[in-house]
């Protein structure tokens, strides 16, 4: 059996009892070495395949071809594994082999669910999640669903929203939602979320201040009806009270 496993956003607090099962009881596990770290105490005396930064497609084969041995293995991602995680790419591989081995996607908490935990109850009505890391989605779509989700109104979840290499995406981001919602529109940011170092912080998207903002925060934009109250940030369901 190959296990997709989603570790959550850092804190085994918020770990699923499930991917706590399926890493005690399997022997090899394959992971990012800062994804290794967060379970260092549960891995202890397990063989461990390791790979660094942007090794994804790596992971993932030495995943599949040890599946192919008969043994089981699983492959650790942050958040939830088939959200910007490893269980699409673990697929498109075995499909692409035509593989015949079991896979199981053990679920996480992904960082916006934990973070509107912490803001509030930001997600109350619709909302969307877009990455606006352009390394395999052009930049041209990205700004397209970002169009129509502003348009829409929607909720809007940005993950990967500035790094050292893309210091001016968020900005980017924001100035085309812009076009479509007020700048008073409340927005929520969670930093390092479930971590020793958190930081949460609600504004507004004209008062953001980008330099704060990196790749370890999720960005929470809301909608039109989206308001603050006793330093919660909460979007309406549309019950009439």
């Amino acid at each position: 059996m190959l296990y997709v496993v989603g570790l959550g956003p850092g804190s085994k607090d918020l770990m699923t009892q499930e991917a706590r099962n399926v890493i005690e009881k399997t022997n090899i596990i394959v992971g990012y070495a800062t994804y290794m770290r967060l379970v260092e105490d549960m891995i202890e005396g397990k063989e461990i395949v390791v790979t660094g930064m942007r090794g994804e497609i790596e992971r993932c084969k030495r995943a599949i071809e040890i599946a192919k041995t008969g043994k089981d293995v699983a492959i650790i991602s942050s958040g939830d594994a088939g959200v910007y995680g490893m269980a699409g790419l673990i697929m498109d591989l075995v499909a692409k082999q035509d593989a015949q081995i079991d896979i199981k996607v053990i679920p996480g908490v992904t960082a916006s669910i934990a973070a509107a935990a912490h803001l509030g109850a930001p997600l109350m009505n619709d909302f969307c999640h877009i990455s606006l890391s352009d390394l395999m989605t052009p930049w041209e779509v990205i700004e397209k669903r970002l169009h129509a989700a502003a348009q829409a109104d929607f909720v809007i979840c940005l993950y990967n929203p500035r790094s050292k290499g893309r210091p001016h995406h968020l900005r980017k981001a924001l100035d085309i939602i812009s076009q479509y919602k007020s700048e008073d529109t409340v927005v929520g940011i969670g930093k390092d979320v479930a971590r020793p170092k958190e930081i949460d912080e609600i504004t507004t998207i004209k008062d953001l201040d980008e330099t704060e903002v990196n790749m370890t925060s999720i960005v929470i934009v809301g909608n039109k009806e989206t308001y603050v109250d006793n330093g919660r940030m909460i979007t309406p369901r549309g019950y009439q009270l």
